[in-house]
């Protein structure tokens, strides 16, 4: 059994609370980077279908981890020194599907094979994708998964560290608050845990279903240090990932974002959030992305309660 007290004791320098503006460029980079994900994406939402509104709450932050973050590239994916990244909320692989693509790990031409019996391109992740950690779907598994990859890297001696991104629906499953605890009581400073707050789960808005505010506070009063940003926002994301590093014990960075994010026909749409278009309706969501014009949407919607 690992005792408690294995967690490390370090001398860190006090971290600083100054507002981090990123350069210009870099920042240009990120959100054209997030855009060309998006493109990605939407095409998925037909022929089948997929979790379009959640993976694109999810798009800025995930490629503000991998582009700019993670100790994770192509060549040191099998690496036990590399960072983990656990998508716990396992409906939004869209997301990394398309960033997978944008960073050369899978080639883009693949995921036009999204639902077909001959590639692992579907609707939650694949561990024989390169880049996805864990299969994960059914909800509140994961934040304990990356505890014991954190509780490893720590007894190992390592210096990598691990992510866990939730959905905020997800904060329903009572195993996730279990892992909180166990978290927290093992000081584990090497794990972060990222909220995608776009206030839905499946057709209903959270607050409507199990309430979860004030969130920042039920966090900390589990032991761990919470911040809450602008999920779409690069440099709240850099100023917030900046301030995880020295901390004595795990922390929550909470990521207000939009449902929708890129598609204002769908932003914020309790409705839309399993999307399955016919292919005209795809190219019009493409040009609305990218050139703001609506799209004229007649799918039927899915409503489970």
């Amino acid at each position: 059994m690992v005792s408690k007290s294995f967690g490390r004791i370090k001398n860190y320098s006090a971290q600083s609370n100054k507002a981090m503006i990123m350069n210009e460029e870099k920042l240009v980079q990120l959100q054209q980077f997030a855009k060309r994900v998006r493109n990605h994406i939407v095409p998925m939402a037909s022929d089948g279908g997929c979790f379009l509104g959640a993976s694109l709450s999810a798009v800025d932050l995930l490629t503000y981890l991998y582009v700019d973050h993670l100790n994770l590239h192509k060549g040191n994916l099998k690496d036990e020194n590399r960072d983990y990244l656990f998508l716990s909320k396992g409906h939004d692989v869209p997301a990394l599907y398309g960033i997978f693509a944008e960073l050369g790990w899978i080639e883009a031409d693949r995921l036009k094979n999204h639902l077909s019996t001959e590639d692992h391109i579907y609707w939650h992740p694949n561990r024989n994708i390169p880049g996805v950690e864990f299969h994960s779907g059914s909800l509140g598994q994961l934040p304990s998964v990356s505890i014991g990859v954190a509780m490893d890297i720590i007894i190992r001696g390592g210096e990598n560290r691990v992510y866990c991104v939730m959905g905020d629906g997800e904060l329903n499953e009572g195993s996730c608050w279990e892992a909180f605890l166990v978290a927290n009581a093992y000081k584990l400073d090497n794990l972060t845990f990222i909220i995608d707050r776009n206030n839905f789960q499946a057709n209903m808005a959270t607050e409507d279903l199990i309430p979860l505010e004030s969130l920042v506070e039920k966090f900390e009063s589990f032991g761990m240090m919470t911040q809450r940003i602008d999920g779409h926002d690069f440099n709240a994301l850099e100023k917030a990932f900046s301030n995880i590093k020295g901390q004595a014990g795990p922390q929550v960075i909470i990521c207000d974002t939009v449902r929708g994010k890129g598609l204002p026909s769908i932003e914020a749409r309790a409705d839309r959030w399993f999307c399955n278009f016919s292919q005209p309706e795809i190219q019009e969501l493409l040009v609305e992305l990218n050139e703001g014009f609506g799209a004229n949407l007649v799918a039927e919607t899915l409503v489970v309660r």
